[in-house]
C-alpha cells in the first residue's frame, strides 16, 4: 500500500466531487423515471424505452471523455499545456460535430428508431415523440460533460459537481412545471419531461461555457483556440483514443441490443428494468468517481515516467476498488426493497420483479465496481486501450447479447433469468481486470513518447 499522503490527496480529492457528481448526474435520470412513474406503467416504459438512445450517447460521451482524459493526463504530468489546448481543441470539434449530426438524424427518423424496441402501437408513438424532443437535448449535454471530462483531467474537478446541481435542480424545476401544468404552462406529462431535460441541458451548457472560457486558470483554453492548428494531434487522438470511444460505443450498442428483448417482454418487464437500472446506477457512482481519479493519477504517473510509482498506486487502487465494491454488494442486496419503495403508481408486479432483480444486481455489483474502476481508470490511465476493447468486445456479443436473446425469446422461463443474462459478464470481467493487471507490465504504455510531433 502507498503510504505517501498526496497520493490519497490527490485520488479522494478528485474521486469524491466526481462520485457526487456521477451520483447527480443519475439522480437526473431518476427523478425523470419518478416523475414519469406517476402517470403510470405505459409512461414510464415508453420513456424508458426512448432513453436506451440517451444510454447509449452517454456511452459515446464517457468514451469520448476517457479518450480525452488519456491524452491530457499524461501530458499533465509531462507539464506541457500547450499540447493540452490542442487536445481540448480536438476534442471539442470531434464531439461537436458528430453529436450534432446525430441529434438531425433522430429528430427526423425518431419512429424508425424505437420501433426497433417496441411493438406497441401505443407505447411506439409515444417514445417516438419523446425522443424527437430530447434528442435536442444530446448536443448539449455532450459539449458540457465534454468539457468537465476535460478539466478532471488536470485536477479541476469542483466544475463537474456544480454543473450537475445546476442541471439535477433545473430538470427538478422544469420537470415540476411541464409535466405537471404549474405556474399557468399546461399539464404536459411526458412531453413536459423531454422538454424540461432539453431545458436543464441548456442552462448546465451555458455554465460550462462560462467557466471554461473566462474562470478557469490552469490552461486558459479561449474561444480563439477553437481555430487553433492542431499539428498532427488528431491523429494521436483518433490512434490512442479512438479505441477508447469505439469501446465504449460497443459497449453501449450492447446495452441497447440486449434491450430489444426486454421490451418486447411487455410493460412490467420494462419498468421493472429501468427501476433496478436505475438503481444499479446510483449504487456505481463512487466507483465511477474512484475510476476517474484513478485515470488521472496513473496517467500523471505514466506520463512523468516514474513506471515504478505507477504499479504501486495500481495495487493501492484495487484494494480500494474492491472494500468499496464488496461493501455497496452487500448493502444493495439488504436494502433493496428501500429504494423500489420510492417509485409509485407501478404495479405491485413491476414492483416485486424490480426487487429480485436488484437481488441478482447485487450479486454482480462487487465485480462491475472492481473491473470498471480498473479498466476505465488503471488500464486507461496507463494507456491500455486496446485490451479493454476485446474484454468488452467479447464479452458484450459472445456472452451478454446471445444470453440475452435466447433466455429473452426461444428460451423464456421468467424475467429474472432474462435480468440475469444482461449481467452474466459481470461475474467475469473483473478477474480478467485481475489478471492483467498483476501478471505483467504490459498495460503501461507511455503515449507522450509516441505521439505525433
Amino acid at each position: 500500500m502507498v503510504k505517501e499522503k498526496g497520493f490519497y490527496r490527490t485520488l479522494f480529492k478528485i474521486a469524491l466531487p466526481v462520485a457526487f457528481q456521477s451520483l447527480l448526474s443519475v439522480s437526473v435520470n431518476l427523478l425523470d423515471n419518478l416523475m414519469v412513474s406517476s402517470l403510470g406503467d405505459a409512461a414510464l416504459s415508453s420513456v424508458a424505452m426512448a432513453n436506451q438512445i440517451t444510454v447509449f450517447l452517454s456511452f459515446f460521451i464517457r468514451g469520448v471523455g476517457g479518450a480525452s482524459s488519456l491524452m491530457i493526463s499524461q501530458y499533465w504530468g509531462k507539464g506541457d499545456i500547450s499540447t493540452i489546448r490542442k487536445i481540448y481543441t480536438v476534442v471539442l470539434r470531434f464531439a461537436g460535430g458528430l453529436i450534432a449530426v446525430v441529434a438531425l438524424l433522430l429528430a427526423i427518423f425518431p419512429k424508425p428508431v424505437m420501433s426497433l424496441f417496441l411493438t406497441d402501437d401505443s407505447l411506439l408513438e409515444t417514445s417516438a415523440m419523446y425522443l424527437r424532443i430530447i434528442c435536442i437535448s444530446y448536443i448539449f449535454q455532450t459539449l458540457s460533460e465534454t468539457i468537465a471530462a476535460m478539466l478532471r483531467s488536470v485536477e479541476a474537478v469542483s466544475i463537474t459537481l456544480y454543473l450537475t446541481l445546476i442541471s439535477l435542480f433545473s430538470n427538478l424545476i422544469f420537470n415540476y412545471i411541464f409535466i405537471f401544468g404549474k405556474f399557468g404552462v399546461p399539464a404536459m406529462g411526458v412531453k413536459g419531461a423531454a422538454l424540461a431535460t432539453v431545458t436543464a441541458r441548456i442552462i448546465e451548457f451555458c455554465f460550462a461555457l462560462v467557466y471554461l472560457f473566462a474562470i478557469e486558470k490552469k490552461i486558459r483554453f479561449r474561444p480563439a483556440h477553437l481555430l487553433q492548428k492542431t499539428d498532427g494531434l488528431f491523429r494521436d487522438f483518433v490512434k490512442f483514443g479512438l479505441p477508447v470511444i469505439i469501446g465504449d460505443l460497443q459497449w453501449g450498442l450492447v446495452g441497447t441490443v440486449k434491450s430489444i428483448p426486454v421490451g418486447r417482454l411487455g410493460e412490467v418487464m420494462i419498468s421493472a428494468n429501468s427501476i433496478a437500472e436505475t438503481i444499479m446506477s446510483l449504487c456505481f457512482a463512487f466507483s465511477t468517481g474512484m475510476a476517474s481519479a484513478a485515470c488521472v493519477v496513473i496517467g500523471k504517473s505514466v506520463g512523468s515516467g516514474d513506471y515504478k510509482e505507477t504499479k504501486e498506486y495500481s495495487k493501492t487502487i484495487q484494494v480500494i476498488f474492491a472494500c468499496i465494491a464488496v461493501t455497496l454488494g452487500a448493502l444493495l442486496f439488504l436494502f433493496r426493497s428501500v429504494p423500489v419503495g420510492f417509485f409509485k403508481d407501478i404495479s405491485d408486479e413491476a414492483r416485486e420483479y424490480a426487487k429480485s432483480f436488484l437481488a441478482v444486481g447485487a450479486a454482480s455489483l462487487p465485480g462491475t465496481c472492481f473491473h470498471v474502476a480498473c479498466f476505465t481508470g488503471i488500464n486507461r490511465g496507463a494507456g491500455d486501450t486496446k485490451f479493454v476493447f476485446k474484454v468488452d468486445l467479447v464479452c458484450g456479443w459472445l456472452i451478454v447479447v446471445p444470453l440475452t436473446f435466447l433466455l429473452g425469446t426461444k428460451f423464456f422461463t421468467s424475467y429474472t433469468l432474462v435480468y440475469f443474462a444482461t449481467r452474466a459478464d459481470q461475474f467475469v470481467k473483473w478477474l480478467i481486470a485481475l489478471i492483467r493487471l498483476n501478471t505483467s507490465d504490459r498495460w503501461i504504455k507511455n503515449i507522450t513518447a509516441k505521439t505525433t510531433k
